[in-house]
């Protein structure tokens, strides 16, 4: 059942008014504090060459303040901060991810407090109880090469998948996350209902859909090298990155878009607090995160247009179904069984 929504421009109509709040410098005491420390660790699961480094080197000219970063996925990150942190010696000041925080938050190791910059940003892009604010935005579509299908014939609904034509030709990731069949999984029982998502599900695990053990870019690069037409639930921005670089791909407005949110939060015990508190103020706010734009990713600030601005629902006009990690977290359980049951 297609349902008229988009919860995406709904919040963002709802909050127009807000989104010209005029965001104020952090403050004075902050910066002094933040500069005494010295140094701030950023565990991140975003690129270090694309975007890590951008940041750290502009906060770091403005500050003075060095900025360490480890690199992993949100799996890796919660557990090595977890297991950090029950021995007692806490080593990440600022963390993000897409679903990193979730169990984070269930240990009690995350700061209650958001930036100064998140007033202006809508509420489905911050934690109600303040544990977290978004920093970039993720939007999951399916992607095709253009140079085997020709751009007008790629399928553009869910119900276009079914086509008999598509079967073994198709690919996604195995991994149990938003950018994974489970994902896929989720945004489809969300959007059609349980009944008739498990019938429409059961119709398109006879396509033989292609499970990859890598991430999404890596299902992606594999379409892009011919080794399937289509690619389920990759990121709509890294076909664009791809293109722009001479690739044959293109991303697909199947609606709903599954989009997902890439959030920072502060460690409870930070050893460098203030720090940690000025990096994140820096990197919500206009100046950080016209890096992101500049980097190609998908601002959270809903101020900062993309590069390429079709990529953001808005922009783009296409509907999206937002999940914060919260119900990612609390769904995967259910999506990943219903995966492995018709697409193992």
């Amino acid at each position: 059942m297609r349902r008229p929504f988009s919860m995406l421009r709904a919040v963002v109509a709802a909050g127009v008014s807000v989104v010209a709040v005029s965001v104020q410098a952090a403050e004075p005491t902050l910066i002094d504090a933040a500069k005494k420390e010295g140094e701030v660790i950023w565990y991140t699961t975003q690129i270090i060459a694309q975007l890590v480094r951008p940041v750290s080197v502009a906060f770091e000219k403005k500050y003075g303040i060095k900025v360490r970063s480890t690199r992993a996925n949100s799996t890796e990150l919660s557990v090595k901060i977890i297991n950090e942190s029950r021995a007692g010696r806490p080593q990440s000041d600022v963390f993000d991810g897409t679903s990193t925080v979730v169990p984070l938050k269930k240990e009690g190791f995350v700061l209650q407090w958001l930036p100064d910059p998140a007033k202006a940003y809508p509420a489905l892009y911050k934690d109600p109880e303040g544990y977290w604010v978004a920093n970039n935005l993720f939007f999951l579509t399916p992607g095709f090469n253009t140079a085997l299908v020709p751009k007008g014939t790629e399928p553009r609904s869910y119900q276009a998948l079914l086509d008999p034509k598509w079967r073994g030709k198709i690919a996604w990731s195995t991994s149990p996350t938003s950018s994974g069949g489970p994902g896929f999984i989720g945004t489809v029982l969300t959007e059609m209902g349980t009944e008739s998502g498990m019938l429409y599900l059961r119709e398109l695990s006879k396509q033989r859909i292609a499970n990859i053990g890598s991430a999404a870019r890596e299902v992606l690069d594999q379409v892009i090298a011919g080794e399937y037409l289509l690619a389920l639930q990759i990121f709509n921005h890294h076909t664009v990155i791809s293109a722009k670089k001479g690739a044959p791909v293109d991303w697909i407005k199947m609606e709903p878009v599954t989009g997902t949110l890439s959030v920072i939060s502060v460690h409870k015990n930070a050893p460098h607090p203030n720090a940690a508190k000025l990096l994140v103020d820096f990197i919500t706010s206009s100046e950080g995160q016209n890096i992101f734009r500049d980097a190609e990713y998908l601002p959270a600030d809903p101020a900062v247009p993309a590069l390429t601005p079709s990529l953001k629902p808005d922009e783009g006009r296409f509907r999206t179904h937002f999940f914060t990690p919260e119900q990612t977290e609390d769904n995967i359980v259910a999506w990943k069984k219903v995966y492995d049951d018709l697409f193992r």
